[in-house]
């Protein structure tokens, strides 16, 4: 097995199942350390848009190579500063604990976030 080979499947056994509720900036940095691969969804409470994705994502973490974790931009406002949020919701994608894809336009179908998470973690045919 190559090395790349490898660390895509060590990202794909080490993400967990459900959506991550982050909400301080400690335990982002502990995400980053146990997860090559994250998805990052920035929400605010009272988005309608947010709340509707709250079964999508449960797909995409069921689905999807990588950590899928909600942002509330409210209570971790410093996250979202470090990231330009400028509207919600609003998906990071991280690789290595860098930034390498981003979704800002609004609600976002399972098949576009596995997508995206699929070719950033090098598994996408």
């Amino acid at each position: 097995m190559t090395d790349t080979a490898s660390k895509t499947t060590a990202v794909a056994e080490n993400a967990p199942q459900t959506p991550i509720q982050l909400t301080d900036a400690a335990e982002y940095d502990d995400l980053l350390e146990a997860n090559d691969l994250v998805l990052l969804e920035f929400v605010t409470s009272g988005c309608g848009i947010c709340a509707s994705m709250e079964p999508v994502l449960s797909v995409v973490a069921r689905s999807a190579p990588g950590a899928v974790v909600t942002v509330n931009a409210g209570l971790v406002p410093d996250l979202a500063d470090e990231f330009t949020v400028r509207r919600v919701p609003t998906f990071v994608v991280l690789k290595d604990g860098e930034e390498v894809d981003r979704l800002d336009e609004g609600f976002q179908s399972a098949d576009t976030l596995v997508d995206v998470l699929e070719t950033h973690a090098g598994t996408k045919e």
